[in-house]
């Protein structure tokens, strides 16, 4: 029997060496994203080690609560002259705007050096660190970004604006931790520069390294003893470790989370490739394996023998996709550095036991139980099978139908009933997730149906085909019908695929539209000034200064103020209802006065008020203030409510400055942007904003989040076109003597190849249509799950985005379609009727 199999696979290898490519696919994805994962958490150890190498002692301030809000000289002097101690140095770092090269201010972090070397967090790129208070470093990334090179001036903006102007003198590698997660752009001074820009801040953190002779606890009790711990919290260089370890490597695991959902939908669809080229090739080889019964062979030996095909190929799978996957993981580590900005980073292609026993588990595991059914139904030929042919699959279907109705019904209801309760669902999360689940149900009913749906959508597809070339077009459309089960297990893989594209690109298109239809209502000005730094206030002069502007017909600024758990914006009186539009849905806004507030309709329910109610807001600066509800508002979402600019200047935190101006321009003023640029200009805060600049912004980063997902769907879809090139290629195989007869009837090759083409091309659409279909009803189903009281969802169809997925999936049914007819179209009448 073992010969039996060995000679089998020889004769079949390239069949299988087909099929092996959509499981390998889909190995190469898990297996690329665990090496991802992996990568990302070596990637995070060795940066984190820069940030704590040498360091044996950490001293933070426990913060306010402990009397203790930063680390004093007189401290930092006490730790220098502990036993044990070789050298300590201050840790700090505060925001200041960096002046870009058109001045204007954009968030930064600054950090104070090390004077000590051993106790420097980054690693030095070019020139040198600072040694004088008119010298700067900046981060490699902040250098690329602002086109810094050494030599030139840079500007700080310092406490009131004060500018600051220091000489770059070197670029260095920060380590992983928030500030370079975030983002942000990085500066390195020495300590008494930083400690210039704000002197009243003690620093917040003081580490130590050891001299020669003592151990980490050591100096951790000397440390102590000198300073005390009230009010400190002292570690040991490995117990920070631990704790900066802790505190980021959670961000690798969800990212590694969200690509292994992708690679779970890759992998179904793989196996049900697998699946249908098992059932294939086992229908194919009826007679040979009753003759192989005829000849003694057992069930068990018939099963077993179908399995070890299924195993050699998930192992051969397995091995691609092994080393598959690490070039993934290797290009997806280059795509997250180049969103960096700098587009520099190492690649870490770490392979641990765990990832590949993960990878040929996976591909075999896959493989061998995609193979169970087909090798069980292997084992029910009868030997008398031998002497007749396989008839289509179409009675079996039939004769199954009340199951699979039965069984479509009830994941029908389970769907449904999700939906239904998901979207009467308070909370916005649960009802997506729950209604996502719901959809979900309804996807594997529709799965279940698949043989029972290929008649009828295979009739309504091939009228057109049939219309305009004839008989090829009519036997395609027989063909892809003759088989229900195989058909529809050949489509499902790409409906799967089609279904999450089109219902992620519908939910965000609809989710886009619905934003940019807010930012309509909620900017009617022309304009919107804001500060580039989300913590410094734009002057109150700058108002007035717009305001005297010919072009300009309306000004209105706003302030912000924080409470404890709210968030308000402070607006004139008179741009309510011109400049700033929010819908009333209780209440009045003519009641709005001084003393007053009206708040959204979400806070309504967060903070159980209503109209009359009287709110306390504290602040954190100055006395709380009580204020009434005199109304409920919609279609505002920038803070929990409005209030007066008088109101809003009792606090003290509205009085230092506007958080933006709105600006409307006269009637039939063209230039009115260059109008208002020649006032923002000079101001290195003020942000020149328009809604349509706005739209744009917010477009592109949903455009880019689409093309990621569709990008990882991609792989998916793929996966299935090979299924379908598969299935193709066995029916050639298959219908050899079929094909011959036809010829020999008067078909000529062009007309066969454009029979196999017109064949692949309607299960194309099948599977793309009822995806298509199903993609834009579950979108609808989320829209309506994201609709709350405060913010209508409408459905948006992007029909023509829709249109290059369907001309998509018909391009690549042709492609698939190439060799399959290629072969068929070669093959001889003769040697093609001889075929048994």
């Amino acid at each position: 029997m073992l010969r039996t199999i060995i000679a089998g696979l020889r004769a079949r290898t390239a069949r299988l060496v087909l099929s092996s490519v959509a499981i390998a696919l889909g190995v190469a994805f898990v297996t690329g994203t665990l090496v991802l994962g992996d990568a990302m958490n070596a990637s995070l150890q060795d940066e984190l080690a820069k940030g704590t190498r040498n360091v044996d002692v950490a001293v933070t301030a426990s913060g306010e609560s402990s009397g203790v809000d930063g680390i004093g000289p007189e401290t930092l002097a006490a730790i220098r002259q502990a036993p044990g101690v070789a050298g300590a140095d201050a840790r700090d770092a505060q925001p200041v705007p960096v002046l870009t090269s058109n001045g204007k201010a954009k968030p930064a972090w600054a950090v104070s050096l090390a004077s000590n070397e051993k106790l420097r967090e980054f690693d030095l790129k070019d020139g040198r660190y600072p040694t004088s208070a008119d010298e700067i470093a900046v981060d490699k990334r902040t250098a690329a970004t602002a086109k810094l090179t050494i030599g030139q001036p840079v500007v700080l903006l310092g406490k009131d604006d004060t500018r600051h102007t220091y000489t770059l003198v070197g670029t260095y590698q920060q380590g992983t931790n928030t500030m370079s997660l975030s983002g942000y752009d990085h500066v390195g001074l020495t300590p008494e520069a930083f400690q210039a820009l704000q002197p009243e801040r003690p620093p917040y953190q003081v580490v130590a390294t050891a001299a020669a002779g003592f151990t980490q606890q050591q100096v951790v009790d000397n440390v102590r003893k000198a300073i005390g711990d009230k009010g400190f919290t002292i570690q040991s260089g490995e117990e920070l470790t631990k704790e900066a370890l802790a505190r980021v490597e959670s961000q690798a695991g969800e990212f590694t989370t969200l690509l292994l959902a992708f690679a779970l939908i890759a992998l179904v669809v793989a196996a049900m490739v697998i699946y249908n080229t098992f059932t294939i090739l086992v229908a194919q080889r009826t007679r040979e394996l009753a003759l192989m019964r005829c000849v003694g062979a057992s069930r068990a030996q018939v099963f077993r023998g179908v399995l070890a095909e299924a195993l050699v190929m998930g192992l051969t799978a397995s091995v691609i996709g092994l080393f598959g996957g690490i070039g993934v993981s290797a290009l997806l580590q280059r795509v997250i550095f180049s969103f960096g900005g700098a587009g520099e980073g190492e690649v870490y292609l770490p392979v641990s036991a765990t990832t590949v026993v993960a990878a040929f588990a996976v591909g075999t595991l896959v493989t061998v139980l995609a193979a169970v059914l087909p090798a069980r139904k292997a084992t029910r030929v009868a030997p008398v099978a031998a002497l007749r042919s396989q008839p289509d699959s179409g009675e079996e279907v039939a004769r199954t139908g009340v199951v699979r109705v039965l069984t479509a019904v009830l994941f029908a209801v389970i769907g449904i009933g999700a939906i239904v309760f998901g979207m009467s669902a308070d909370d916005e999360e649960t009802a997506m997730l729950v209604s996502g689940s719901g959809t979900m149900a309804l996807l594997a009913a529709v799965l279940v149906l698949g043989p029972l749906l290929v008649g009828p959508v295979n009739r309504v597809l091939g009228a057109l085909p049939r219309a305009l070339f004839g008989v090829p077009a009519k036997l395609a459309s027989a063909n892809a019908g003759r088989n229900p089960k195989r058909t529809a297990a050949t489509t499902a893989a790409l409906m799967i695929g089609v279904t999450i594209v089109a219902l992620v690109t519908v939910v965000a298109n609809s989710a886009k539209e619905t934003a940019n239809a807010q930012i309509d209502e909620r900017m009617p000005a022309d304009y919107t000034v804001t500060s580039s730094v989300y913590d410094r206030s734009l002057p109150e002069e700058l108002a007035t200064q717009l305001a005297a502007v010919p072009e300009v017909a309306k000004v209105a600024p706003t302030t912000r103020v924080f409470g404890e758990r709210e968030y308000f914006t402070g607006i004139p009186r008179d741009a309510i209802g011109d400049l700033f539009r929010p819908k009333v849905t209780s209440g009045s806004l003519a009641d709005l006065v001084d003393g007053t507030v009206a708040v959204n309709a979400d806070y309504v329910e967060r903070g159980n008020v209503s109209v009359g109610s009287v709110l306390t807001i504290q602040t954190g600066k100055g006395d709380a203030q009580q204020l009434k509800v005199v109304a409920v508002i919609e279609g505002q979402r920038l803070s929990d409510g409005i209030m007066t600019m008088e109101t809003s200047r009792r606090f003290p935190e509205a009085a230092e400055g506007y958080e933006s101006i709105l600006v409307k321009l006269k009637d039939g003023v063209t230039n009115g942007r260059a109008a208002v640029e020649r006032v923002t200009d000079p101001s290195p805060l003020a942000l020149l904003d328009s809604a349509a600049e706005t739209k744009e912004q917010l477009n592109q980063q949903l455009n880019q989040v689409l093309a990621f997902i569709w990008a990882l769907i991609g792989l998916a879809v793929l996966i299935a076109l090979f299924g379908i090139a598969n299935t193709l290629t066995l029916s050639v195989l298959e219908r050899t003597r079929e094909s011959a007869l036809l010829r020999a009837l008067g078909l000529t090759r062009g007309q066969l190849r454009l029979m196999l083409v017109i064949e692949s091309v309607l299960m194309a659409l099948m599977g793309a249509s009822i995806g298509l279909l199903l993609g834009i009803g579950f979108g609808w189903v989320l829209t309506q799950a994201l609709t709350t009281d405060t913010i209508a969802v409408d459905l948006v169809v992007p029909f023509g985005q829709i249109g290059v997925m369907l001309a998509g999936a018909v391009v690549a049914a042709v492609v698939a379609a190439a060799l399959p007819a290629r072969r068929a179209a070669r093959t001889s009448v003769v040697a093609g009727m001889a075929e048994a």
